[in-house]
């Protein structure tokens, strides 16, 4: 196995594990505050990075990493779950699955202005064609959309490339699985006390769903999918290995069609079919 399919096998593990975020997090609002929510999984997360830090003796990260990590920090761990949250709270799952197809354009864009990548013209073209897709596909499904959600989701895209990019940056000096463990780490101060101000007054009354939601996007979300996703970027490259992204709202329709009984339409079909060509095409130009 050549590096370049090493790369696209990892990030698409990645973006596989990242599919089922969006539904989780409609199940866990069921049971849980937004707010509560994003910090609750922030801590579990943090806590497995730092057992996975100490354990393995890594070396602390430099004085000039700090601002990044906390790019990171802010796009990834802070940013894009506690947006997508606030969303979730006036759309549905299915509205704000398609927004994610904006992400490897986002990811893309924040690859050149922090990484220095150099994608060619062919390579922008499908990407802005994958995209384009994406969007039409929302606008065409989601003429009842609420405002706010839409809002919201837009924010979380932004947020999600500028800590993707960053992260996949660091990654190739300091490690996918690290940079992500730093980056909880650092956050850690902050969500903590978050948490206990948001607590549920019953935690007994919090069902097996909300548990397992929680759980998913604490361990799975936060932490095991950066792992796959950030070794991805750093090894095949932000702009390109990102735009495996363009798949994720597809998979997460799957995911919401069982998880949440949501339909999975013809047109969202077709629309997935083309998406899959522009990756392809994407890929081969990149």
């Amino acid at each position: 196995m050549t590096i370049s399919w090493k790369a696209w096998a990892s990030g698409f593990i990645g973006v596989l594990i990242f599919s089922g975020s969006l539904p989780a997090t409609r199940v866990g609002l069921a049971d849980f505050a937004p707010l509560f929510l994003t910090s609750a999984r922030a801590i579990i997360a943090a806590l497995l990075g730092a057992a996975l830090l100490i354990g393995l003796r890594e070396k602390q990260p430099e004085r000039n990493d700090l601002l990044p990590l906390a790019v990171v920090a802010l796009g990834v761990v802070v940013g894009f779950p506690l947006l997508t949250a606030l969303a979730l709270t006036s759309i549905n799952s299915a509205q704000s699955i398609v927004f994610v197809g904006l992400l490897p354009l986002c990811t893309a864009l924040f690859g050149v202005l922090r990484a220095g990548e150099r994608p060619s013209a062919v390579f922008w073209m499908f990407s802005v064609a994958g995209a384009a897709l994406v969007a039409g596909f929302a606008l065409s499904t989601t003429a009842d959309m609420a405002v706010q959600g839409a809002v919201l989701m837009i924010a979380a895209v932004i947020a999600c490339g500028m800590g993707y990019a960053e992260g996949a940056r660091l990654s190739r000096r300091l490690g996918g699985w690290q940079v992500i463990s730093w980056a909880l780490v650092m956050s850690l101060p902050v969500m903590l006390p978050i948490a206990l101000w948001t607590v549920p007054g019953d935690l007994g009354a919090v069902s097996t769903s909300g548990w397992l939601a929680l759980a998913y996007v604490s361990l799975f979300s936060m932490m095991i999918g950066f792992i796959f996703w950030y070794r991805g970027l750093a090894l095949g490259g932000i702009a390109s290995v990102g735009q495996l992204q363009l798949l994720q709202p597809f998979l997460s329709f799957v995911l919401a069609a069982g998880l949440l009984h949501e339909t999975v339409s013809l047109p969202m079909l077709a629309t997935a079919l083309l998406v899959v060509l522009c990756v392809a095409a994407s890929r081969r130009f990149a």
